[in-house]
């Protein structure tokens, strides 16, 4: 029985591990698009027109009154404010990477 733990821990972490290098090169950022709202399989360019990311999924907020999306990036692009394109249909969208969650939370927290 000890053995078969300790398998099912290896094949665990070997899975972990080889799903932490298929990813290394990217990372989920938040982003908020100018006029059109991105939605999913859309690619996010830099300033130069080359594609640098994904998005996994956006639309219209309603509490920030923006238009905000979520998608993959390559690793030189997740600062706080970098300028970045979404291409929406045929057309190219400015968008700026900001911090997630896109609104603080404001829950009650009682203190003991």
């Amino acid at each position: 029985i000890i053995n078969m733990i300790i398998n099912m821990a290896k094949q665990w972490y070997q899975r972990r591990v080889r799903g932490f290098k298929a990813k290394e090169g990217r990372r989920r950022v938040g982003l908020v698009v100018e006029k059109a709202p991105a939605r999913p399989h859309y690619p996010i360019l830099n300033l130069d027109g080359e594609v640098v990311g994904e998005v996994t999924s956006g639309s219209p907020s309603p509490c920030t009154g923006q238009n905000i999306a979520m998608g993959y990036v390559d690793i030189g692009y997740i600062k706080n404010g970098t300028p970045l394109q979404v291409q929406v249909r045929k057309k190219v969208f400015p968008a700026t990477k900001v911090a997630m969650p896109f609104v603080p939370t404001q829950y009650y927290v009682e203190k003991k």
